[in-house]
Order: structure tokens, then C-alpha cells, then sequence
């Protein structure tokens, strides 16, 4: 009885709408480095132009699936910068971090849920972080990003692709991809009956402007 029923319900969690299923998949693998445990000033790229972005002009946002729907969200405080140098994406750097603690959905009591133990553990593990270790341009004119993710206190390496603009003034960032929550440690598997996808959508829409001299 209990496998008739598991089957069943793994049955209408592959057959549920979900929103990461026609994503990119990001790549993920172990930083060829481990993360040091006191982290160094990271010096400026020589000869770049800074973009700092912020949640003011720019987004981050996610879905997630399980078996009775999907849920969005997104972070009300992040930040970073990119450095551009000559103009060139590929010479560039990219980097940001997120308070996890300003996670909100479309749920008020998911999103306590989604900030407790079970899920991302924002008391315990309160910035995720994001920098770039390089851009290589693709046939399609977008670009395959590849850098470290730290996440939930996991640090991995990923690669998905972006659509980067570059002008004097602003840069921006658009990026439509899915990772796997199970990459960074968060396991928790929903209800017997009410599944949760491994996979989560990701969607960025940057826009950084130029820093005044």
C-alpha cells in the first residue's frame, strides 16, 4: 500500500506544472579552491569601471515547485558590483551578495518557513554571495557565466548562461536559469503528500550604473 501510494505521488510531482523544468539547468561542481575561513579584501580589477547595482533599480527573484502548485519569491536586499574592463565582458568581474534574512513570497508563513532550518537557515548562515571567475561569449550572443555560489554555507561553482549589455553608463544582467537545492544542502523534502522539486528557477534582471568619479 505504502509503494502504491509513493509511486502515485512521485507520479503527480513529475506530472505537476513545474517552473524550472524548461530552464537551463546551471552547472554546478566543487570550487577547485576551498573558500578561505577568514576572507581577504578583494583588491579592484586594474584599470576597471565600476557598476554597483542594488535592489533600488535591479531584481532577484525565485520559484519553487512541489506537488499542489509553485510559489514565488524574491530578496528585498542585495547588492554588488561589476567591473568592467576596456568594455569587455569577458575581462570583467561580477560581484554580489544577498541577505537572506529579506527573503519574501507570495506566502507570509512559507517565507518564515523558507528563512527556518529546514531551508535556507538565514540565522545561522544570514549572506549568500556570488563572484564571478569568468564570461565566455556564445554563438547565440549571450554569455556562459561560471563562478562561485555560496549558499546556505555551501560553496560551489556554477555556470549558466546571461544576457550582458554593456554601455558608458550602465550594465545590465538578464539571466533565466534553474539550480538544484540539494547542490547547496537544502534537503528538506516537503510533505509525504506535497512534494517539493529539487529544481528551483533563478531570474536576474541587473542594472548597474556607472559610480560617479
Amino acid at each position: 500500500m505504502r509503494t502504491a501510494l509513493l509511486i502515485a505521488t512521485v507520479s503527480l510531482l513529475a506530472a505537476c506544472t513545474d517552473p524550472a523544468k524548461d530552464k537551463p539547468k546551471a552547472v554546478v561542481t566543487t570550487p577547485v579552491a576551498a573558500p578561505a575561513k577568514k576572507e581577504a579584501v578583494v583588491a579592484p580589477l586594474e584599470g576597471a569601471l565600476a557598476y554597483p547595482f542594488t535592489q533600488a533599480d535591479s531584481k532577484l527573484g525565485f520559484t519553487g515547485a512541489k506537488i499542489t502548485g509553485k510559489h514565488e519569491g524574491g530578496f528585498n536586499f542585495f547588492g554588488g558590483i561589476i567591473e568592467v574592463v576596456e568594455g569587455d565582458v569577458t575581462k570583467s568581474r561580477v560581484r554580489a551578495e544577498i541577505d537572506m534574512s529579506s527573503l519574501f513570497c507570495d506566502s507570509e508563513k512559507l517565507a518564515g518557513h523558507l528563512k527556518s532550518p529546514d531551508f535556507f537557515a538565514v540565522e545561522q548562515f544570514p549572506q549568500a554571495k556570488f563572484t564571478s571567475a569568468a564570461f565566455k561569449k556564445l554563438d547565440d550572443g549571450k554569455f556562459e557565466v561560471t563562478g562561485d555560489l555560496t549558499l546556505h554555507g555551501v560553496t560551489k561553482t556554477i555556470t549558466f548562461p546571461a544576457a550582458i549589455t554593456v554601455s558608458p553608463e550602465e550594465v545590465t544582467v538578464a539571466a533565466d536559469f534553474a539550480i538544484n537545492r540539494k547542490d547547496f544542502g537544502i534537503v528538506y523534502p516537503g510533505k509525504p503528500d506535497d512534494l517539493i522539486a529539487d529544481n528551483v528557477a533563478l531570474k536576474l534582471d541587473l542594472h548597474a550604473k556607472k559610480k560617479a568619479p
